[in-house]
């Protein structure tokens, strides 16, 4: 009886041994898997194509957006003394007006709620803005809106790159040029401070940075040669980057 529970005992030890060694191999082939079971369980069809979550988010990211940043820019038209920030308002005001249109008409085609007031911390935004004037309040106000805008651009990307949703996709492509837009006009006021734009996103960096080593001063690096296209083939397309016009010196936009 004695050998026999003893036995008993060597195979149960040897049966947890064995599973404690395949649970780390089973619980890694199931989390691989995690992100494709979010994505089925959290989409819906449409006849545009499966609605996501990382969709509906993008829809009430817009519109939050909207929100507080066109009072913003009308703020800024009424209370900015100079004029590169009153004309970055006045785009403001304009693209949020269309952009806000576009999110209410995709998403009532889509049946996604949006919401009717700015994120708490957006209305404390708004209010700092408020309690600011002069030069303390135009240097807060480009700050805000472009930190605001670069945090939304690289959302707008990462949706526009993985929908599956034909309306989703129109929406990011406006929301795109609109961002941009606002971006250039928030940078050609000469006021953001892109030394706390590099350490905040440093700050949130998940992973070292690779690419070339730093250049060394005086020492000259080889030229590459242009990409160019070869053979006999005409071409019928511009580019759709702007011409390229004096760095430093970016000139504000009517």
């Amino acid at each position: 009886m004695r050998r026999i529970n003893g036995t008993a005992l060597i195979v149960t030890a040897l049966i947890a041994t064995l599973a404690a060694l395949a649970f780390p191999i089973w619980s890694y082939a199931d989390r691989s898997g995690t992100g494709q079971a979010d994505l089925a369980a959290s989409s819906v069809p449409t006849k545009w194509g499966p609605l996501s979550a990382a969709d509906r988010d993008l829809l009430v990211k817009v519109r939050l957006a909207g929100l507080w940043e066109l009072p913003a820019g009308q703020q800024a038209i009424e209370r900015a003394p100079s004029q590169s920030v009153k004309a970055a308002g006045d785009h403001l005001v304009v693209g949020h007006t269309d952009l806000d249109a576009r999110v209410r008409a995709v998403a009532a085609r889509l049946g996604v709620e949006l919401p009717n007031q700015p994120s708490p911390e957006q209305q404390g935004w708004l209010r700092e803005l408020s309690a600011a004037s002069g030069t303390t309040y135009e240097r807060l106000f480009a700050n805000l809106l472009r930190r605001a805008h670069g945090k939304v651009f690289a959302v707008i990307a990462q949706v526009r790159h993985s929908t599956r949703n034909a309306l989703v996709r129109q929406l990011a492509d406006a929301s795109n040029q609109t961002v941009l837009d606002h971006i250039t006009m928030l940078e050609a006021t000469g006021l953001v401070d892109f030394d706390a734009i590099a350490n905040e996103a440093a700050g949130n960096a998940t992973a070292a940075p690779t690419g070339p080593p730093p250049p060394v001063p005086g020492v000259p690096v080889p030229v590459p040669p242009p990409a160019r296209p070869t053979g006999t083939q005409t071409f019928t397309s511009l580019p759709s980057a702007p011409a390229v016009g004096e760095i430093g010196s970016p000139a504000a936009r009517p």
